[in-house]
C-alpha cells in the first residue's frame, strides 16, 4: 500500500469514528500528517508505512506540540523492519505511541481500548494491583503461595499488587488462576503514561536566526513563543490570557499561501487561531489565517492588540 492510500484510508477511519480532522500537511518538514479532534480529545497523528522512519528529532517535536496544544502524539503504522505491527498492541518510539490501524480501528470504531503494550524484552500488560490483592486475600493465600504458583519472587508479586506491570504469560497466569480479570487497558488518549516511563518533554529549539526579530516582537507584545522545526508553522504562541496562536511567516509566495491554508485548517481542529507575518500583504487573511505586514507587528505593544487584529481579518475573511 503506497504512503498516500495509508494516509487516506488513516484519515477515513478517523472519519468514520467522529473525528473531525485537518487538511493533510504536505509540505515538508513536518511532524505530523493531521489534527484530529472528537470532543476534548486532539489527536496529533503521523501516519507512516515503516515506523523505522519515525525519527527522534520528529518524536520530540510531536511530544512539544502535545504539550504545547494539549494533544495527544500518535503514530500509526503498518510495520517495524519487516515485521508487522502486533493488533491490540501499543508500541512506542521516541515516547510517542504507536498503532496498527487495526488497533486504532478498535480504540476509535469499536471502543475496545489495547491492552498489552511492548517495551524492552517483550509484550506488557497494566495488572489492577488492588484487585489482585483483594483476589489473593480472598483466596486466603499468602504472597508466598502466589509466588510459587507463578514462578516468581515474593517481593515480585508484592510489586504487582503495589502495581508493577507483568509480562503477558504472567497475566495470563494470574487471570487462569483466580477466574477473575486483572489487567486495565492502555489509555492512549493519556498519553499512556501509566505503562511507559517517558523522559520528561523535551526542550524547545532555540528560534532559527531568521525568527529572531518575529519572535522578539512577540515576546514583547506578551507572547510566550515556543519554535518549532518541524511544523507547518513557525512557533506555537501563547499569550496570557491563555489564547493559543499558530504563527509563521515568510516572504508572500504561494508556498507561504499554501502554508497559511494548512495553518488555518489545523487551527480549526485544535481551536486555536493563525497568523502568517509577512513584509507584504495583498489581502488580510487566508482561508481564516491573517496575514500581518511586520510593519504592523513592530507597532504593537500589547497582546490583546494583536489577538484583536487577528481575529478581525479572519472574521472578515470568513465573511
Amino acid at each position: 500500500m503506497s504512503r498516500s492510500a495509508l494516509v487516506g484510508n488513516v484519515t477515513a477511519m478517523l472519519e468514520d469514528a467522529g473525528f473531525t480532522v485537518s487538511d493533510r500537511c504536505a509540505i515538508r518538514p513536518k511532524s505530523f500528517d493531521v489534527a484530529a479532534r472528537r470532543g476534548e480529545n486532539l489527536l496529533l497523528v503521523k501516519i507512516l508505512g515503516n515506523i523505522d522512519a519515525f525519527t527522534e528529532a520528529t518524536g520530540h517535536e510531536m511530544r512539544r506540540l502535545g504539550t504545547y496544544l494539549e494533544a495527544t502524539p500518535l503514530v500509526i503504522g503498518l510495520r517495524s523492519r519487516d515485521e508487522d505491527l502486533k493488533p491490540d498492541v501499543v508500541y512506542f518510539r521516541h515516547g510517542v505511541p504507536v498503532l496498527s490501524p487495526d488497533t486504532a480501528y478498535n480504540l476509535f470504531i469499536e471502543g475496545v481500548p489495547p491492552l498489552i503494550y511492548a517495551a524492552p524484552g517483550g509484550l506488557y500488560v497494566n495488572i489492577d494491583g488492588d484487585v489482585l490483592a483483594d483476589e489473593r486475600k480472598d483466596r486466603e493465600w499468602s504472597l508466598g503461595r502466589l509466588a510459587g504458583e507463578l514462578g516468581v519472587s515474593r517481593r515480585t508479586v508484592s510489586k504487582y499488587e503495589d502495581g508493577m506491570n507483568a509480562s503477558v504469560e504472567i497475566a495470563m497466569a494470574l487471570e487462569e488462576l483466580f477466574d477473575a480479570s486483572l489487567t486495565s487497558p492502555v489509555d492512549v488518549l493519556d498519553g499512556a503514561e501509566e505503562v511507559h516511563d517517558a523522559d520528561p518533554t523535551p526542550e524547545a529549539p532555540d528560534a532559527d536566526p531568521d525568527d529572531e526579530v518575529i519572535v522578539a516582537t512577540l515576546t514583547r507584545a506578551g507572547f510566550r513563543v515556543h519554535p518549532t522545526v518541524r511544523s507547518p508553522f513557525k512557533a506555537v504562541s501563547r499569550d496570557d490570557g491563555d489564547g493559543v496562536v499558530l504563527t509563521g511567516h515568510s516572504e508572500f509566495t504561494e508556498a507561504a499561501e499554501k502554508r497559511a491554508r494548512i495553518m488555518s485548517s489545523i487551527g480549526d481542529v485544535a481551536r486555536t487561531r493563525s497568523v502568517y507575518f509577512v513584509d507584504r500583504a495583498r489581502r488580510e487573511a487566508i482561508e481564516g489565517t491573517a496575514l500581518v505586514e511586520r510593519e504592523e507587528l513592530a507597532e504593537m505593544r500589547e497582546a490583546e492588540e494583536l489577538r484583536d487584529m487577528i481575529r478581525e481579518r479572519a472574521e472578515r475573511e470568513a465573511v
